[in-house]
């Protein structure tokens, strides 16, 4: 079995794959842990998925954050015995980078276009992945990676709002029932769902009619995705796309060791 690590700015994602099945997935939410606590958080939820931790063959890691790659490759050797698959510059991919400079492009982003691709095989695709920051990409059908847009997630404008303001709260961060709220927690809510609605919408639309003659599918994914489920934005939503791409990549580069 593979190990996927998706390591983000907040939290870190793990999915355990049997062959190409996505059997079991769960998610810490400290990214300041030691390598002790990364392994005995990732062992114990192995087992309480009702699996063996000695099954696990592969370990790939996908990380936006480069100080926590030692730890976890040491974790990967300390708890596994296994060297990690780093996806990062110089991985095997199946897409054409056209970044000016590829290496600056992130991870994630990378492991969702070699997941949505896979899954979508040759159609134009645009990417939206909301975390810490939401992300667009923008993919033709032929696996050229265009680039994209980087613009501040939802949790990082409630809290900017909270801290740069005397009377402004943190908010639960929801679908709010009206466009108008009523409250000030109500109308922070509002601002927040609508604003990225609004923006989500319009730079899909703009990436299809100037790159893609208006014919693109847009796949939603990320933590926050699934807020927007009903909005008619996204003709899929696929929240471990990191994952699926992670696994993709580790067995693209073991297949070219291999060779």
């Amino acid at each position: 079995m593979l190990l996927a690590l998706d390591v983000g700015n907040t939290q870190i994602l793990a999915g355990v794959f049997r062959e190409d099945k996505l059997v079991a997935m769960f998610r810490g939410t400290s990214c300041n842990a030691t390598s002790d606590e990364f392994g005995t958080f990732i062992k114990n939820a192995i087992r309480e998925n009702d699996m063996d931790p000695a099954e696990i063959t592969e370990v790939a890691i996908c990380s936006v954050v480069p100080d926590l790659l030692y730890t976890l490759q040491h974790m990967a050797a300390k708890y596994f015995g296994l060297e990690p698959f780093l996806l990062q510059g110089g991985a095997r991919t199946g897409l054409n980078i056209k970044y000016k400079n590829p290496l600056e492009v992130g991870a994630d982003r990378i492991a969702n276009a070699i997941a949505a691709t896979a899954l979508y095989p040759e159609r134009n695709l645009i990417i939206v992945d909301l975390g810490t920051a939401t992300t667009f990409c923008a993919v033709t059908k032929h696996k050229e990676y265009l680039g994209g847009l980087i613009m501040p997630g939802l949790r990082i404008s409630m809290e900017a709002l909270a801290m740069r303001t005397a009377k402004l709260p943190r908010v639960e961060i929801t679908k709010p029932a009206e466009l108008v709220g009523k409250t000030t927690v109500d109308s922070i809510q509002s601002g927040l769902y609508h604003s990225n609605l609004l923006a989500i919408r319009g730079i899909a639309d703009r990436i299809k009619a100037d790159y893609f003659g208006g014919e693109a599918l847009v796949i939603g994914t990320g933590g926050f995705s699934k807020l927007f489920g009903d909005a008619g934005l996204f003709d899929h939503i696929v929240p471990d796309l990191v994952l699926l791409g992670t696994a993709l990549a580790a067995r693209m580069n073991k297949e070219r060791t291999k060779k």
